[in-house]
């Protein structure tokens, strides 16, 4: 046998994209602290924790209207499942978090869906899941942003807003079968 057959069978690592945005970037240069385009890799119970405290924070937000601990990621293996996933939770006192459309107060934590934008302050941040089968590490990958995130990106999981008419009668509205809007001018009311 040669060594090629031997060696162990390469697994693959989960890896969590993270791109920030932050509207004043380039002016405060808060995510200078920040490894950007290089892949990290965290033991499974390893937390990674974002804020602006370097002695407890992996991940540093060079801004003081950050929370000393913004919130934190947890890496889980899911019940009955070989599928893995990541624990949001809120470690802000004062600011409250939000993932996609669910708003997470002081200590709240939901699962992270597998791509989702994460709001505090002016802050956004695009996270998408990468799948792997390792069960000792996950990896991070940050990117960062050059325009707005909620701007560039159309996820099925943002509203679309659409126009309510003057009569107020949402167009959604199916009306009675056989029935077709007509217009009426405002005189014959």
């Amino acid at each position: 046998m040669t060594s090629f057959e031997e060696a162990e069978t390469e697994e693959t690592v989960t890896c969590l994209h993270l791109t920030f945005y932050h509207p004043g970037q380039e002016e405060k240069m808060m995510f200078r602290c920040l490894n950007f385009c290089k892949r990290e890799q965290l033991r499974v119970d390893d937390t990674a924790k974002f804020g602006r405290d370097s002695s407890v924070c992996r991940y540093n937000l060079m801004d003081t209207r950050v929370s000393r601990i913004q919130f934190s990621l947890q890496f889980y293996r899911k019940l009955h499942t070989s599928e893995c996933g990541f624990e949001i939770k809120n470690l802000s006192k004062k600011t409250k978090l939000t993932v996609n459309q669910t708003e997470l107060g002081h200590l709240n934590k939901i699962d992270l869906p597998w791509k989702c934008i994460i709001c505090f302050g002016d802050y956004q941040i695009l996270a998408e899941i990468q799948e792997g089968e390792s069960v000792d590490y996950f990896e991070t990958h940050l990117h960062l942003a050059k325009a707005p995130i909620l701007q560039e990106r159309c996820l099925p999981c943002l509203p679309s807003l659409q126009p309510i008419p003057e009569n107020g009668i949402s167009p959604s509205l199916s009306l009675p079968q056989g029935k077709s809007p007509t217009e009426i001018d405002e005189n014959e009311l």
